[in-house]
């Protein structure tokens, strides 16, 4: 066996645990005998699964939003930092140029 087909194998035995999480919150609803129970048990699950969509979804979109106020405040100082820039740049040219002298 190559060593690249070992870490193969060993990169699926380790992500195999994984794919079994149970969601916290959600229930069994195999357990439930009776189709009423069943049902009910299901449109609780993808009830509470809407909710912590909706929840991710709103800290997601909070999170962009930030992200985005972030950015433009960076993108203003980089602004004001250019300017300076081409401030100290044209000084520095001003200064390097000979002044003719008085007489």
């Amino acid at each position: 066996m190559t060593p690249r087909f070992l870490a193969l194998l060993a990169g699926l035995a380790i992500a195999a645990p994984a794919m079994a999480q149970d969601i916290r919150g959600l229930e069994i609803c195999t357990a439930e005998k009776t189709m009423e129970r069943r049902t009910s048990c299901l449109q609780s699950n993808a009830e509470f699964l809407q909710q912590a969509l909706a929840k991710q979804t709103r800290d997601m979109h909070a999170k962009f939003a930030d992200a985005n106020r972030e950015l433009a405040a960076h993108k203003a100082e980089i602004a004001a930092l250019k300017a300076a820039l081409t401030k100290l740049q044209q000084e520095l040219a001003d200064l390097k140029k000979p002044k003719p002298e008085k007489k």
